[in-house]
C-alpha cells in the first residue's frame, strides 16, 4: 500500500473497510465466524463418531442388552425435523428481506427445538421406569450420555438463537442479521444430521451387525 493510498484512505467508508481487511490479511467478521462455526462442528462430528464406535465396541461383548425401544423418539425425531425445515424457512425470508415470514421462521424454530429438548426428557422418564434404574446396563447409560450431549449443544444453540432473535426483531441491518440466520440453520441442520445418523443405527432398532461393520469392527 502506497504513501498516497495511506494518506488518502477513508475507513469509515465500507469499501475501505473491506480493503483494509485484504491489506491486514485477515477475514471479515462474517467469514471469520462462519470458518469458526464449521470448525466446531468438524470437532463435534468426530466427538459423536468416536462415541458411535465406542457403542460399537460394546456391542461386540456377550453381555451386550439392548436398551428398550421408545416410541416417543420417533416423535421427537419429527419435531427436530420441523425445527431445521422452520429455520430454512427463516434465512430464506431474511434473504428475501421478508420480515414478517423471518420472525415467524425463527420463533417456530426455537419453539419446536424446545419441544424436542421436553421430548427428550420425557424419554430419559420413560426408559428409567422400563429398566427400574438398573444402569447397569451399558446400553443405558450410553444413552443417557449420547442423547444428553446432543441437547447439551441444542441448549448452546438456542444461546445464539436467542441473539439472532433479538435481531430479528430489532433495527439491525438486514444481511447481518440474515448471515446470523444462516449460522443458526447451519448449526441446526448439522445437528439434525447428527441424531438421525444417531437414532438411525442405535436407537430405532436392532442394527448390530450394520454398526459393527460401518465401524471396521467385523
Amino acid at each position: 500500500m502506497s504513501i498516497i493510498q495511506t494518506l488518502t484512505a477513508r475507513p469509515w467508508t465500507a469499501g475501505q473497510s473491506r480493503l483494509d481487511y485484504l491489506y491486514a490479511g485477515s477475514a471479515p467478521p462474517a467469514s471469520t465466524r462462519r470458518v469458526a462455526l464449521r470448525i466446531f462442528l468438524a470437532v463435534v462430528a468426530v466427538l459423536f463418531m468416536l462415541l458411535l464406535v465406542a457403542y460399537a465396541g460394546r456391542m461386540a461383548y456377550e453381555d451386550w442388552r439392548p436398551a428398550p425401544q421408545l416410541r416417543l423418539l420417533r416423535a421427537n425425531t419429527a419435531v427436530l425435523m420441523l425445527s431445521s425445515i422452520f429455520m430454512q424457512v427463516s434465512l430464506y425470508s431474511a434473504r428475501r428481506e421478508w420480515r414478517d415470514a423471518m420472525r415467524t421462521g425463527i420463533l417456530a424454530a426455537g419453539a419446536f427445538t424446545l419441544v424436542f429438548l421436553f421430548g427428550q426428557m420425557l424419554a430419559w422418564r420413560q426408559l428409567g421406569a422400563l429398566v427400574q434404574f438398573d444402569f447397569r446396563n451399558p446400553a443405558v447409560g450410553f444413552f443417557y450420555l449420547i442423547t444428553g450431549l446432543h441437547g447439551l449443544h441444542l441448549l448452546g444453540g438456542l444461546a445464539a438463537w436467542s441473539r439472532t432473535a433479538a435481531r430479528a426483531w430489532g433495527d439491525a441491518d438486514p444481511a447481518r442479521t440474515a448471515h446470523s440466520i444462516a449460522l443458526c440453520a447451519l448449526y441446526w441442520h448439522f445437528l439434525l444430521l447428527v441424531w438421525l445418523v444417531l437414532f438411525g443405527l442405535l436407537f430405532s432398532g436392532n442394527n448390530f451387525e450394520l454398526l459393527l461393520k460401518l465401524c471396521g469392527i467385523r
